[in-house]
C-alpha cells in the first residue's frame, strides 16, 4: 500500500487508469544520487523539536538512515553523490520572493549561512568524489552547476533523496524529468513536515514525472552495479522488468 492509497477515491484510481498514467520508467544505465537539503535543520533533534522552526522531527530523522544506507551503497558502487545544502544570507537580500510568504527567522536553528542548522546532517559523509554545494531556490538544478555535473557524467538516472519532499524534492524531480533524466524517489528516503503534502506529492510524481519505489529496489540496483559479472545493460533491463507498479 502506498502512502496515497488513502486520499484517493475510486473516480481517481479511473482517471489514472484512463490517461494511463504511472508507467514504469526503470532504473538507467549510469545513476547518481542527489541528496537535497539533509540538514540539521531540517531534522531538528530527538525531544527539543520546538526550538527548531523548520524541523520535519521524527519523520525526518528516520528517512535520514535510510539516506545514510543509499548514500553509502552508492559510494560502494562508485556511483557520484551530490548533496545540496539551503542556505540563506542572514541579511535575507538574496531570500527573493520567498520574503513574501516567510518570515526571515534570526535563528541558529534556521538555514542562515554559516549557522549550526544550516550544516549537513552528521550522519552523512560525502566521499572524496562527492561534491557539496549551496542552492537558493527549491529544486537543486535552479541556479547551482547540477546539470553540468550529470552532463559531464553522461548520467541518465537521477535517485533523488532529502526533503521536503512537497518543496524541493518536487522541484528537483520536475527539473530533473525537464532535462530528461530518469527521476527515482525511494519514498523512506524523503520526508516532509505534514503527512499530507508528502503522500499526495509523491502520488503527483509518481503518476508522472518519476518512480516512487521503495529502498530495498534501490539497494538491490546499487549492488548489482557493483556486481562485476553484469553489464550495465542488462542491470538496466532487468530492474526494469522486476520493478512493480507503485502507482495504481
Amino acid at each position: 500500500m502506498n502512502s496515497w492509497d488513502q486520499f484517493l477515491t475510486e473516480e481517481d484510481r479511473a482517471i489514472v487508469a484512463r490517461g494511463r498514467f504511472g508507467r514504469r520508467m526503470g532504473f538507467g544505465q549510469r545513476p547518481a544520487v542527489v541528496v537535497i537539503d539533509a540538514q540539521r535543520y531540517m531534522v531538528g533533534e530527538d525531544g527539543a523539536d520546538a526550538q527548531w522552526p523548520s524541523s520535519c522531527g521524527a519523520t525526518g530523522r528516520r528517512a535520514v538512515k535510510e539516506i545514510s544506507r543509499i548514500v553509502s551503497a552508492a559510494q560502494e558502487a562508485n556511483v557520484p553523490c551530490f548533496f545540496t545544502l539551503f542556505e540563506l544570507c542572514r541579511s535575507g537580500n538574496d531570500m527573493g520572493v520567498y520574503r513574501q510568504k516567510r518570515d526571515l527567522l534570526q535563528s541558529e536553528h534556521w538555514c542562515l549561512a554559516g549557522s549550526f542548522g544550516a550544516q549537513l546532517v552528521p550522519e552523512l559523509k560525502p566521499g572524496p568524489a562527492d561534491i557539496v554545494f549551496s542552492k537558493k531556490k527549491p529544486s537543486g538544478f535552479h541556479g547551482t552547476p547540477l546539470l553540468g555535473y550529470l552532463v559531464e557524467r553522461q548520467i541518465d538516472t537521477v535517485i533523488i533523496v532529502g526533503g521536503a519532499t512537497s518543496n524541493c524534492i518536487r522541484a528537483t524531480v520536475f527539473d530533473a524529468a525537464s532535462y530528461n533524466l530518469r527521476a527515482i524517489v525511494p519514498q523512506e528516503a524523503v520526508f516532509d513536515r505534514i503527512p499530507i503534502s508528502h503522500a499526495i506529492s509523491l502520488f503527483d510524481m509518481d503518476r508522472q514525472f518519476a518512480d516512487v519505489v521503495s529502498i530495498e529496489q534501490t539497494l538491490n540496483y546499487f549492488r548489482a552495479l557493483n556486481a562485476p559479472t553484469r553489464n550495465q545493460t542488462e542491470i538496466a533491463e532487468n530492474h526494469e522488468k522486476q520493478t512493480v507498479r507503485t502507482g495504481l
